[in-house]
């Protein structure tokens, strides 16, 4: 039997997340998929922790004839991202897709983020971001032309500050590695996904971002996972270096 492909997917929490979308769909087209979850950053959101969803995830992928590893991970800790990837290796070989899908992000605005918020938004969403692409780099033991890099960001700056800020750290760092990491043969790239409705938006804030459409409603998960996997793809490696807008064409 030949070997599949593994991809290392951070962020997935919640079966109706991006996340998921995106580790469902990899599946689907045959990568093997370890992924990272953390149970108390969902305890501290307004949506809480779905339970059993960790289970119901992994249950979903190896229906799909391909082994999934669940690994539980504090990305604001330096020390996860080496963790991460040994325990991806020891069960699936090596990495050969990092899919960054993890985020911290709490509401507030230039006048009332604290510093700590602000660290921790830092420390989730840049640090982290930095500290994978240097693991995978490290580690880095497929074919020549096989490897990817994609990381998911937002331009939401406006009341949501140290979100926007970080992600907008999270660019500059995926977009470096397409070039400083070229001699590996891999591409780096970020999607902008804009608004998805995973169970954080109003019916009043829903209504709007589907009028704002031009097909008059919201992405899902599986819009950005089919980018992900065409990303993914022999036919996406020429695709490196771009920051990738799948909104739908939202105002």
């Amino acid at each position: 039997m030949l070997e599949r492909p593994v991809a290392l997917v951070t962020g997935v929490g919640r079966t109706v997340g991006i996340g998921a979308g995106i580790a469902r769909r990899l599946a689907e087209s045959g990568w093997d998929v370890a992924f990272t979850y953390w149970t108390a950053y969902d305890e501290r959101m307004t949506w809480g922790v779905q339970d059993g969803a960790t289970a119901e995830i992994t249950a979903e992928l190896t229906g799909l004839g391909v082994t999934a590893v669940p690994i539980e991970a504090d990305l604001a800790d330096p020390a996860a991202p080496e963790r991460i990837f040994a325990a991806a290796a020891d069960r699936l070989g090596p990495v050969t897709a990092l899919v960054m899908c993890h985020c911290e992000s709490v509401d507030s605005s230039i006048r009332d983020t604290t510093v700590e918020s602000f660290d921790r938004h830092f420390a989730v969403n840049a640090r982290a971001t930095w500290l994978l692409i240097r693991e995978y780099a490290r580690r880095y033991a497929v074919p020549h032309g096989t490897g990817r890099i994609v990381a998911l960001t937002s331009d939401h700056t406006v009341h949501n500050l140290p979100y926007g800020a970080s992600k907008g750290a999270l660019d500059r760092i995926t977009l470096a590695a397409a070039q400083e990491l070229s001699d590996l043969g891999l591409t780096a790239n970020v999607i902008n996904p804009g608004p998805i409705d995973t169970g954080w938006m109003t019916e009043e804030l829903r209504t709007a971002c589907a009028q704002g459409t031009p097909l008059g409603r919201l992405g899902t998960p599986a819009d950005t996972a089919d980018l992900v996997d065409f990303l993914l793809s022999p036919r996406g490696q020429w695709i490196n270096g771009q920051l990738l807008k799948s909104n739908g064409g939202s105002a």
